[in-house]
This record gives structure tokens, C-alpha cells and sequence, in this order.
């Protein structure tokens, strides 16, 4: 999967938001929540090919989280931005 182009994620307070800026993006007035690292996966995988086992390595690495725990926050992100509509698969 790839994110998709014409995003633009900007820190909000604590949060980030992902601004729709692009001519690629339907509906240039959406705008996804994220915390700090959701942001950082992100950041970390945008522009790029990646897989769900992408973002669970990421998350093990940089952070003190079993692989269970990983891949279940993993799944929830990747609906999110699914249903956000972000990435393409």
C-alpha cells in the first residue's frame, strides 16, 4: 500500500492533522486526527510502498509494545486511514 499524495500533516497542540491539499484528493476539505505516533508512522512510511508488517515493525521498534499489541493498533490505523481514505492498497 502507499499513502496517498496531496496530504500534508501539521502539528495541532498535542495532535496532528492531515490536511488535504493536493488536486489528487476529492475532498480537499477533510481532515484526519492523529496522535503523536500515528504521525510518526506516518511520516515514516509516506510516499513509499508498505505493508501492515511495515508499520507493526516500526511500532516494536520505537516503542515498548508486545507484537500482539502491535499488530492489533496496527489494524485499527490502517481502517482508519482506509476509511479516511489516505492510502490506496
Amino acid at each position: 500500500m502507499k499513502t496517498k499524495k496531496g496530504y500534508t500533516l501539521r502539528p495541532l497542540g498535542q495532535e496532528y492533522i492531515l490536511v488535504a491539499e493536493g488536486l489528487d484528493v476529492a475532498d480537499a476539505t477533510r481532515m484526519i486526527s492523529m496522535n503523536a505516533t500515528a504521525a510518526f508512522l506516518w511520516e515514516e512510511v509516506e510516499g513509499r510502498d508498505f505493508d501492515e508488517q511495515t508499520l507493526v515493525d516500526l511500532l516494536i521498534d520505537n516503542w515498548n509494545v508486545s507484537p500482539e499489541t502491535a499488530k492489533k493498533d496496527i489494524a485499527a490505523l490502517l481502517k482508519s486511514w482506509r476509511k479516511a481514505e489516505v492510502i490506496v492498497d
